[in-house]
């Protein structure tokens, strides 16, 4: 699959973080399921993954409040 950002590189799949910032409170979350660019890096998360992590880290937040 080829990227979207650069239309050259090769899309393969891999691992990357992700920052989640609210009110204060900030997570990373490493070892993401992504979809990366060989090219250019562009790094894509998919939709799923992007609402599981944020579902958990609202319901962590929450629970902090």
């Amino acid at each position: 699959m080829k990227c979207l950002v650069c239309n050259e590189g090769e899309v393969v799949e891999g691992k990357t973080q992700v920052t989640l910032e609210n009110n204060g409170a900030k997570v990373t979350v490493q070892g993401v399921p992504a979809m990366i660019c060989r090219n250019c890096g562009d790094e894509t998360v998919s939709e799923e993954v992007k609402a599981k992590l944020l579902k958990a880290f609202q319901e962590a937040s929450a629970e902090n409040a």
